[in-house]
């Protein structure tokens, strides 16, 4: 969030569990520069806990390389890492990963005039470890009934991915192929070898995905988001 931290010293500090609308979140959160991460669900406030390496950081910084990979050679998609993400007027999460198509190639998304991404993003990865209750919970239905057509949970403290896809205004779950690979319905050719990024296997990944980026279907969606 953009701080003005000397114009707004009067505001109530921003803590976990306050009850505050969309705009009093964003003023409370610009005001409050030593917080690194606050989201507002369903019009609850959730200041995140400081993030451990293990539990967050390293498995972070593998999603973003594989998604990162997808989204360069996929002309018309952007990715952003823990943007704060506009959803309605009592949803404003910061995701830990979200990748979703441009505007100008027919996405859910917009940004608005301050930067800020307005919309559901198609793609959302959470890295759930201290969080995971509301990301299996709470924000799982929110991104549900807001139509972000896929969601991503990484449980870190169980080593489990779930993949979840919308389907008739239901997330059901993808399942890996017998090769071992989900397969992303809304990006084609965006392929996860589950158990190689589990394992910190990372040349597997980064293997896989790449073969899904020269498949036909790749293909296929990169013309279709250049008309």
């Amino acid at each position: 969030m953009v701080r003005e931290y000397s114009a707004q010293r009067h505001l109530p500090p921003l803590e976990s569990g306050d009850r505050l609308t969309r705009p009093e979140f964003e003023r409370r959160y610009a005001a409050a520069p030593h917080i690194k991460k606050a989201e507002l669900i369903e019009g609850i406030v959730y200041v995140a806990s400081p993030l451990r390496h293990e539990q967050h950081g390293k498995p972070h910084s593998r999603v973003i390389t594989w998604l990162g990979v997808y989204q360069s050679l996929t002309p018309g998609v952007d990715l952003s890492d823990a943007p704060t993400v506009r959803l309605d007027l009592d949803n404003e999460p910061q995701p830990d990963v979200v990748l979703f198509i441009e505007p100008d190639s027919g996405g859910q998304t917009r940004l608005s005039s301050d930067g800020y991404i307005e919309g559901s993003p198609e793609l959302i990865v959470e890295i759930a470890a201290s969080s995971v209750a509301i990301d299996t919970g709470s924000k799982k239905q929110v991104y549900r009934r807001n139509g972000v057509l896929e969601y991503v949970i990484w449980q870190s403290y169980e080593n489990k991915i779930e993949w979840f896809c919308l389907i008739d205004g239901d997330y059901r779950s993808l399942s890996p192929g017998a090769d071992g690979i989900i397969r992303s319905q809304v990006f084609p050719g965006l392929w996860l070898a589950v158990e190689a990024l589990l394992n910190n296997q990372m040349v597997r990944v980064l293997e896989v995905v790449q073969a899904g980026l020269k498949s036909p279907e790749h293909n296929a969606f990169v013309q279709q988001l250049k008309k």
